[in-house]
């Protein structure tokens, strides 16, 4: 693959080697502030932040030690010019940049400690925690009126085990309703949460292990039965019962030796944030939650892009007063391919239709739409060049009406698609200007070698606009990119 060039800026203040955080352009503490206006505020200033992952770079001569940037959003949307960019070398940050670590490779953001500045747990399932291999942990860096800070929490497993990959897969969310968020994560096969509590007003907050379950097809479910072998690798939330506490969603796979399916598992949240459990359904290892038709509930959107000769696809649950459910019964969502009326392309088998998801409202009327991402598509006779869609949300759900695609061959893309970019890898809709329409982040780790680099798309009231898009990675910010996959994660 050849170099192209990205979104150049001038000026830097990175943060790789010890010195401490400070967010370039970031507002200083001057007067109150207005309340944040998302989970992902991190110097509250009303307008949503972008956090991109590198879990791949080198840093201090450590490969895959990994780092996150954070942009900063504002009345011109995102810039490059106005973030932090933190690795374990920051100075707060615990520990220290090691080979291995994937510092990034899991991150959500939510405001823990109640300040009114949501914080960010960047999940390293790849630490050792003493002689302990790929144990894993967990960094929470709260926010500030700078922005995060490396004034930092360390978490990690009651009893490390190897090979655990403890932060792996991390999600926020309000699961006993007490008003401030709590930090669901994946250790070996169980899902545990905490909450977060000061003993005083100035004390530093301290993590509560409120809940750990053991996952596992407890009733039938994914097409398998219930003593299928099931292998949980990531998370997500939302209201989906509208009860006013957040639930819980673990994504992975259902496997009885033979075959391998899609899987989940609901976990609702109580007024007294024990979660209890839902079901098991055909699922996926995919995930993204939102109100897709406005009714008031969540609606969940899966996707199991790696199954084998599959090119993938997506299904929507609707939200219901029992959690997530199909179209007209518990087990039938509805589902979306390249086939589907209406959906641009042609679906071919290792297309990885649906390898991340998003979801934000694009056109501004009020109903949030669906990104997809497919790295495995080829373009013409580019392999795994890969491509991004886009589905609008409408009072009857999710439609093929006014549905896009972009890959790098299209007009007013920057760039050209190349055999293994894997552009939509990482696909993110933020509303970073605060004009109601969110636009997109799609990211190829593999472009420029594994280097990595995303793509911004804005959103205009008839949809995405390739129009002005532009490009940035590692090297815009004079952070590491040399095999760094960047974009490999995007915070939701």
């Amino acid at each position: 693959m050849g170099k192209h060039r990205t979104a150049a800026v001038a000026a830097s203040l990175l943060l790789l080697g010890g010195a401490a955080i400070t967010a370039a352009g970031s507002p200083a503490a001057a007067g109150p502030l207005p309340p944040p206006a998302t989970h992902d505020d991190f110097n509250g200033d009303g307008y949503p932040d972008l956090v991109v992952s590198a879990p791949d770079a080198t840093i201090g001569g450590h490969t895959k030690a990994g780092y996150i940037a954070v942009l900063y959003g504002g009345a011109s949307g995102i810039s490059t010019s106005k973030r932090t960019v933190i690795s374990q070398n920051t100075a707060g940050v615990p520990g220290s940049a090691e080979t291995g670590d994937r510092f990034g490779r899991a991150t959500a953001s939510g405001d823990f400690d109640g300040d009114g500045f949501p914080d960010l747990a960047v999940g390293m399932p790849g630490e050792d925690i003493g002689t302990v291999t790929d144990a894993g942990a967990i960094t929470v860096l709260w926010g500030s009126a700078r922005g995060l800070t490396g004034d930092s929490l360390w978490l990690e497993d009651d009893i490390p085990a190897a090979g655990n990959a403890y932060g792996r897969a991390v999600a926020t969310g309000d699961f006993d309703e007490a008003g401030r968020a709590e930090l669901a994560t994946l250790t070996g096969q169980d899902f545990v949460y905490y909450r977060f509590e000061a003993s005083g007003p100035s004390a530093a907050p301290r993590a509560v292990r409120a809940h750990s379950r053991r996952v596992g097809a407890h009733s039938p479910g994914g097409g398998k039965a219930a003593d299928a072998t099931v292998n949980a690798v990531g998370l997500t939330a939302g209201d989906y019962n509208r009860d006013h506490h957040d639930d819980l969603i673990v994504l992975g796979t259902a496997s009885d030796g033979t075959d391998t399916v899609g899987w989940a598992q609901s976990w609702f949240g109580t007024a007294t944030g024990e979660l209890t459990l839902g079901r098991d359904f055909a699922g996926g290892t995919v995930g993204a939650s939102g109100d897709i038709d406005g009714d008031g509930y969540d609606d969940l959107v899966t996707a199991y892009p790696a199954q084998k000769g599959s090119s993938g696809q997506i299904k929507v649950w609707r939200g219901s007063a029992d959690g997530p459910v199909g179209q007209t019964g518990p087990d039938d969502p509805r589902v979306w391919t390249q086939e589907s009326p209406g959906v641009p392309g042609t679906a071919e088998a290792g297309d990885r239709w649906g390898s991340d998801l998003s979801i934000g409202d694009v056109n501004g009327d009020q109903f949030p739409d669906v990104a997809i991402g497919a790295d495995g598509e080829d373009i013409g006779s580019v392999a795994d060049a890969g491509a991004v869609w886009l589905l609008r949300g409408s009072a009857q759900g999710l439609t093929a009406t006014g549905a896009q695609s972009f890959d790098q061959n299209s007009a007013d893309v920057p760039g050209t698609a190349e055999k293994s970019d894997r552009f939509g890898g990482q696909v993110r809709l933020i509303d970073a200007n605060r004009d109601g329409k969110a636009g997109l982040i799609a990211a190829a780790p593999g472009e420029n070698t594994d280097d990595g680099v995303a793509w911004l798309f804005n959103g205009t009231a008839s949809g995405l606009t390739a129009k002005g898009s532009w490009t940035f990675g590692g090297g815009s910010l004079n952070a590491p990119s040399a095999d760094a996959r960047f974009g490999a994660t995007l915070a939701e």
